[in-house]
This record gives C-alpha cells, structure tokens and sequence, in this order.
C-alpha cells in the first residue's frame, strides 16, 4: 500500500512539472485561432465565415422584426393552426416585455428578437477575431490585405447598425471573447455605438475595392458608403449624406436597371447587378446555402395546385401553417395609379380552403422567382440598391433646403415606375413625397420600420393603422369570429426590449 502512494505522489509531481508546457502546446490537428490565423487563405475563409449568419438572419428573421413590425404587412391568421406565435406578437405590436435589472432597459422572451441579436454577434465575434490577427499576417499584396480587412470592419459595422437601430444599447464588444468575464460587458450608449459604427465603416470604405473590381457578392467600397450615409442618415447629418451619396453616384458605377422588376436577382441569374450595393447571397441546390423566404411568406392553406403557378417547382407541395409578411391594403394603396412597382411587387392568390369569406390574399409577388424544388430558392435578398442611394440624396438636400435639386433625384427612381415628376414644392411636401417614395420602391426590403423610428412617426402612423385592424380585422386576414389579441397595438416603443435569456448571463441588462 505504502509503495501505490508514493507511485502517485511521482505521478502527480511529473505531472505537475510538465503541466506549464503541456498546457501551451496546441495539438497540430485542432482547428483553432493558435493553428489557424496564418495564412491569406485563412483570412479569406473567415471573413466568408463572417457572411455566413446574414443568410440565417434574412431568411427566417429580419423581415420579421424590421417589415412585419410596420404598417407594411400583417400575418394571415389560421385558427386552425393554434395559439398565437412570437412572429404574430411582433406583428401585433405586443411583444411581452419587462423592466430589466438597470434602469431604462427592459427585456423580451420573443424568440425572434433572441435570434437576431445572437445572429448579429456572430458576424462580430468573427470580425474581431479577423481584425485582431490580420495585421500580424503578411498578405500577398497590400490591396488583397486591405480587401480583406475592409470586409471584416463592414460587417462589424453592418452588425452594430442593425442591433443599434433594433435595441438602443447593447454591449460594444471590439476584440474577441476570451473568457466569460470578458463577454458580460455593460450597455454602450446608443452615441458610443454610433460612433464605432463610423469609425468602421468610414475606415471599410477607404480599404474596399469598387464594385468593378471586387469579387460579385463581396461587399465594397460603394456599400460601405451607403452603409455610412445610412448612418449619418439615421443621426439626421445631412451634409454628411450627401458627400457619401455624391461619391457613390459619381464614381462606384451603379445604375438603376431599367425594368424595376430586374432590380432583383432571379435564383441563379441577375445576381450582384448594376443595381445592386449589397445583397444577401443565395444559392439554389443541396451545398446548404439556399433559401425559402417565399415560402414564409405565402398565404396559408394553400394546396399544390394553387402554389405551383407561383413557385414553379416541379413538386409543389400544399402548406397549411399560419403566415406571414401579407402585404397589407395600407401598402397596397400607398401605389399610385400606374405604379408599375405594384404589380411587380404584388401578386394575388384564391385560397379555396381559407376560412375567410374573401378567398383571394395578396403575397410578396418581387420574391416569388421560379425554381427547381419546393423550399429550395436561390434569389438574393437587396439590402441596398441604388435607387436608395438616389433616395438617401433627395432626402439629404431636401433637409438642407434645395428642394428643386433634391426633385432632380426623386424623379429618376419616379420615373422607371411609369410616374410623373413628383408635384412636391416645398421642404415639408416633399420631405412626405420621399417618405412616400421610400414606401413603395423598397416594399418588403426591411427598411419600413426604420423608416418610423428614425422619423419619430412611430405612434402617429402605428396607432391609426391598429385602430383600422381592430375596427375591420376581416381586411387583415382574420376569417370571421377572429380578431387580434386584446393587448394588440399597446407597445409602441421605437425599440425591442433586450433578449431574456441573454440578460440571465450578465448583470448588465
């Protein structure tokens, strides 16, 4: 007995001696940040990694929170289907929330506002993890390095924009996570995170090629100035708009596309065109990269008979679950006659199995492009497009006073939809012409929301637009006896409370 003791006081004392340098040697075979940031190709694969939950985020989430949360569309209640979702709370304008642990913060157990933050976080956590090590790295050229760099500060900028405008304030995390103390930072005020954001995005645009030069998909110098004039746009610092949108008109090569409806990609062609700032990409087939936005947003049941003029798919398969993103008549009779954009961006569908008495719903016409099998689409989703470029610079001089030379803008994306010059004259008409325009031209883009908040037209807009669902729920996709909830139309905040289940980890929020 005495001799197994001693054996494992040896044991331990070796392995005590050992422990410093076994500890820091990383095994050749695990993928990690000590084996892996050393090469360019390295880099390149993790700035593609950083796209990666953009796919996620517009597929199942973005249109919820951004476009759904607006007077745009509505969901089409099923009371076959059951109890009411998380994604019918946000389009109902009552997502549950509560006091948070520090003052002026409160939190949500809505699914879809957990997803979006995490998914943001990811493309930032993989930013950083890129900008921490690029520097230390020798690149084959400085441009390729530059490229590369460029893309990651896009990115952490393009993630900070969205959860600024969804939440406020959130943690500002600028370097990678290294250990749990290290991930429960404190709020950032909405100025510090608006402040980063220009900085990353100013320093993206001078890194990034032009979009003749970059690889298509790819963001470049042209998005990230879009990105920065959104911004800037969205802090009301109209001079800094407009330098950013002059530049982006006069050298990055982009045009409208003469037919509106060419503005976006099919499922494998017209992908990245001259049009196109920045889109969401897509890819029809097995590898994993494909989409089925469309099939979200279909009005519900539907059976394979009536879904297959829409989605082209050789096996159409009939849906029955409770849908979303319906256009509403709100929207639908924003168009003016002649509108080309409406029956571009809205198409009509009879339901012969709806409960409603009016059969016929309206769907998200701009997204149903044909493909090959049910649930498996490849079309891209715009993020920014040109004809918001021209927009962001109407609205940029018309705030600075020069409303006949922000008409000049206007007009251009007017008259690709068949429309007359606007009639506008003065600052305060045609500050409404452009918010009116923004409406139409970018249906379904995710920008309506934004569009509230920014323009402190929350309550105005959404509290007459709640009054018209619950007086006439049967124009809003309720079959009869159905109305919307009794707590519908009572959060009117301009942001979502932080995620639940992320405040149970800090002691932050």
């Amino acid at each position: 007995m005495k001799r197994k003791f001693i054996a494992a006081w040896f044991l331990a004392i070796a392995l005590t001696s050992c422990s410093k340098d076994f500890l820091n040697v990383v095994p050749e075979t695990l993928l990690s940040s000590a084996t892996f940031f050393k090469t360019e190709s390295d880099f390149q694969q993790a700035v593609n990694g950083a796209y990666v939950p953009l796919r996620q985020m517009y597929n199942e989430r973005a249109w919820v929170l951004e476009e759904m949360h607006s007077d745009n569309t509505y969901y089409a209640r099923n009371t076959l289907y059951g109890a009411v979702d998380p994604t019918e709370n946000v389009a109902d304008f009552a997502v549950p929330t509560t006091a948070g642990t520090i003052p002026n913060t409160t939190i949500t157990a809505n699914d879809n506002v957990l997803v979006q933050y995490r998914l943001n976080y990811v493309i930032i956590a993989r930013a950083n993890q890129v900008l921490s090590l690029i520097d230390g790295i020798t690149f084959s050229s400085a441009a390729n390095k530059n490229n590369q760099k460029g893309q990651a500060l896009f990115l952490r900028a393009f993630a900070y924009f969205d959860l600024v405008r969804l939440f406020g304030r959130v943690p500002l995390h600028l370097v990678p996570i290294t250990g749990r103390e290290d991930a429960a930072l404190p709020l950032s005020t909405t100025e510090e995170i608006y402040a980063q954001i220009e900085k990353d995005a100013t320093e993206a645009s001078k890194l990034l090629p032009n979009k003749k030069d970059q690889e298509q998909g790819r963001v470049t110098s042209g998005a990230a100035k879009t990105l920065l004039a959104n911004l800037y746009l969205t802090q009301k610092k109209w001079a800094q708009v407009e330098t950013q949108m002059k530049d982006v008109i006069t050298n990055d090569g982009y045009a409208l596309m003469s037919d509106y409806n060419d503005a976006f990609s099919y499922t494998s062609t017209n992908k990245n065109n001259q049009e196109s700032v920045f889109e969401i990409q897509y890819m029809e087939g097995s590898a994993g990269y494909n989409g089925n936005q469309i099939y979200r947003f279909l009005p519900s049941p539907i059976t394979a008979d009536e879904i297959k003029p829409i989605v082209g798919t050789s096996n159409p398969q009939a849906t029955s679950q409770e849908s979303n993103n319906i256009p509403t008549l709100d929207l639908i009779q924003a168009y003016e006659p002649g509108d080309k954009r409406k029956d571009i961006s809205i198409g009509n569908v009879f339901l012969s199995t709806s409960l409603r008495a009016e059969k016929n719903y309206p769907y998200i016409k701009k997204y149903a492009r044909t493909h090959s099998l049910n649930q498996n689409t490849g079309q891209n989703w715009p993020v920014y497009r040109f004809a918001e470029v021209l927009l962001f610079m109407a609205e940029a001089i018309n705030e600075q006073g020069r409303t006949g030379e922000a008409a000049t803008y206007l007009n251009r994306v007017r008259a690709r939809a068949g429309l007359a010059a606007t009639t506008a004259s003065s600052q305060a008409t045609m500050r409404e012409a452009i918010f009116k325009e923004r409406r139409v031209e970018l249906a379904f883009e995710n920008k309506r929301w934004f569009d509230l908040t920014r323009t402190g037209r929350v309550k105005e807009i959404i509290s007459a637009y709640g009054a018209k669902v619950k007086a006439k729920p049967a124009d809003y996709y309720f079959p009869a006896g159905a109305v919307p909830p009794p707590n519908a139309f009572t959060v009117l905040d301009d942001y979502y409370g932080l995620p639940a289940v992320e405040a149970a980890l800090t002691p932050n929020f």
